[in-house]
């Protein structure tokens, strides 16, 4: 299974009006995104694979996109977001039916599960715990265990996300627990650093994992899945933070991660008028094109 299928080397072209693009850009050939990741390998965070979503056929001279396999009570936000995902690995479970994160290279599940953590800490940080705390099970959860495995190595130290969700789940804003949550970003900026990996390789393998949740999240020009739009975004943060690490970075290459980011306008926190598929695909398209091959 190919998780580092170059983008192509060509400028994409965007042939529709204002970007208005719906979920047949799954057959936009302009990304060259590698369809065994948007067939089975991330798809979509339990939605159903690719190719049952693909709703029209393609128009001529495009080329489908051809996934070949694909307390006493009290409802707290974790024990929320626990019921909806399930042990089973529905929802949020990428270690379960439709996924296989455990067999990925370390630097592609750490940086898969720090996405979700980026958006989790960033619904936190925005008042929003109730979003937050499905996206901050995964470094703690048995259901995403196999993203984890192989960390503790790396000074991976759950307990800090462990007392992270324990305050949100009790209540307390994050402005009250800002140091625990920087801790908990720098434990895996240094988990990141330990891991090493191509930050290329990476940072592919994110913009692919993009370009599927956002197309699962937008419908008809609106969130259908807030989930999947905050995934996206928790990706495309931390794919901007592999590349400012990165010693050979094209000039132009973090400039159009800031470009991509801005198509969140409000971060993780969704918005009645998101950026349309087509453009976000677009851009992680251009993040493509100024990596090192």
């Amino acid at each position: 299974m190919q998780w580092s299928e170059p983008f192509p080397t060509r400028d994409p072209t965007i042939e529709t009006t204002g970007y208005e693009m719906t979920r047949t850009t799954k057959r936009w050939t302009a990304l060259g995104l590698s369809t065994a990741l948007l067939g089975t390998g991330l798809a979509a965070c339990g939605e159903e694979p690719a190719a049952k979503r693909t709703e029209q056929p393609a128009a001529q001279g495009e080329a489908e996109f051809a996934p070949e396999a694909v307390a006493d009570g009290v409802e707290t936000p974790l024990a929320a977001a626990s019921g909806e995902m399930g042990e089973g690995g529905e929802g949020e479970g990428e270690g379960g039916a439709g996924h296989d994160i455990g067999t990925l290279p370390v630097p592609q599940r750490l940086a898969f599960m720090s996405g979700h953590v980026e958006a989790g800490l960033a619904l936190y940080r925005a008042g929003r715990p109730e979003m937050a705390a499905r996206h901050l099970l995964h470094p703690i959860s048995e259901t995403h265990a196999a993203e984890r495995a192989g960390l503790d190595r790396l000074g991976f130290e759950s307990e800090l996300f462990e007392d992270v969700s324990a305050a949100l789940d009790e209540g307390r804003p994050a402005a009250e627990i800002e140091p625990q949550l920087t801790a908990a970003e720098e434990n895996l900026a240094l988990v990141a650093e330990r891991a090493g990996g191509d930050p290329a390789e990476i940072i592919r393998f994110l913009m692919n994992a993009i370009a599927e949740e956002y197309q699962v999240a937008i419908t008809d020009g609106a969130i259908s899945d807030p989930g999947e739009y905050q995934d996206a975004y928790g990706f495309a943060v931390v794919a901007r933070d592999r590349a400012e690490r990165m010693s050979d970075a094209p000039e132009d290459l973090i400039a159009a991660l800031e470009e991509l980011l801005t198509m969140w306008p409000e971060g993780a926190v969704p918005v009645d008028d998101p950026a349309p598929v087509g453009r976000v695909l677009a851009q992680a398209s251009q993040v493509g094109f100024r990596l090192p091959s």
